[in-house]
C-alpha cells in the first residue's frame, strides 16, 4: 500500500513542487492550500504524515496544529520562513516533530520525511518497562503513569523509552537527538527540550500535580528517569 502523504500549502509553486518531488519518490500526494480544508483532508483521508506550512488562509499553520494534536499523533513536518526561529521553537513547542525553512534541498526534504515515516512505524516500538509507577504500551504507543493511561505521540514514547531504559543515568542531549531524532549532527537541539516539557504536561495531567517528576533535567548535560523509590 502506497504512503499517503497530506501536503497542505498556499504556494502553487511550492504546493507543485512538493507533489512532483514525493510522487516520484512513490508516495500518494493528498494537497490542500487552506487550513480548513486541510484539516477536513486529514481526517477524510488518515494520511501517515503531513506536511504543513505556516502561513495558511482559512486557519493558519499554528491552528491547523493545535487541532490536529487534539486528534492525532501523526508525524508532523513544519514549513517555516528562512531565519524565523521564533516560528521553529513555537511549532517544536505546539507539536511538530520537525521543521524545514524555506527555501529547501529536495534531497534534505525527502531524507527528513523518510526519517518522520520511520520514527513513526510501529515496528520501531518493542518490548516493555515496568516499575510501581510507570508501565509502557508499545501496542497502544501509551505509558500508564501512576495507574493513569498517558497517550503520547511518536517522539513522546521514544523519548520516554530511551529514558526509561537508561533510568538513573543521563543521556545527553545529543544522544537524545540521535535516538529519539534521528539526528546524530545534534541539529536543532531545542526540540528535546520542548518535547521533555511536552511529556512532562502529559504526566503531570494523567496523575495530578502533586505527583512525583521522573524526569530530571541534568544542567549543561541531557535528562534521566528517576523511577520512584
Amino acid at each position: 500500500m502506497t504512503t499517503r502523504v497530506l501536503v497542505v500549502e498556499d504556494d502553487p509553486d511550492v504546493a507543485l513542487a512538493l507533489r512532483v518531488l514525493l510522487t516520484r519518490a512513490g508516495y500518494e500526494v493528498l494537497a490542500a492550500d487552506n487550513g480548513r480544508d486541510g484539516l477536513k483532508r486529514l481526517f477524510a483521508d488518515r494520511p501517515a504524515l503531513m506536511i504543513l506550512d505556516v502561513g495558511l488562509p482559512e486557519l493558519n499553520g499554528w491552528e491547523v496544529l493545535e487541532r490536529t494534536r487534539d486528534m492525532t499523533d501523526l508525524p508532523v513536518l513544519l514549513l517555516t520562513a528562512r531565519g524565523a526561529e521564533r516560528d521553529r521553537v513555537r511549532g517544536l513547542r505546539a507539536g511538530a516533530d520537525d521543521y524545514l525553512p524555506k527555501p529547501f534541498g529536495n534531497e534534505e526534504l525527502l531524507a527528513r520525511v523518510e526519517a518522520l515515516l520511520r520514527r513513526s512505524s510501529p515496528a520501531r516500538w518493542s518490548g516493555q518497562y515496568l516499575d510501581e509507577a510507570l508501565r509502557l504500551v508499545p501496542e497502544r504507543r501509551a505509558a500508564v503513569w501512576q495507574g493513569h493511561e498517558v497517550r503520547l505521540s511518536a517522539i513522546e514514547f521514544r523519548l520516554l523509552q530511551v529514558l526509561v531504559r537508561n533510568r538513573g543515568r543521563v543521556v545527553t542531549v545529543e544522544q537524545l537527538l540521535a535516538r529519539v531524532w534521528d539526528d546524530p549532527d545534534g541539529v536543532g537541539r531545542d526540540r528535546v527540550k520542548f518535547a521533555v516539557l511536552r511529556l512532562r504536561r502529559k504526566l503531570a495531567e494523567a496523575a495530578g500535580a502533586d505527583a512525583e517528576d521522573p524526569l530530571e533535567a541534568v544542567r549543561g548535560l541531557g535528562y534521566r528517569y528517576r523511577a520512584p523509590e
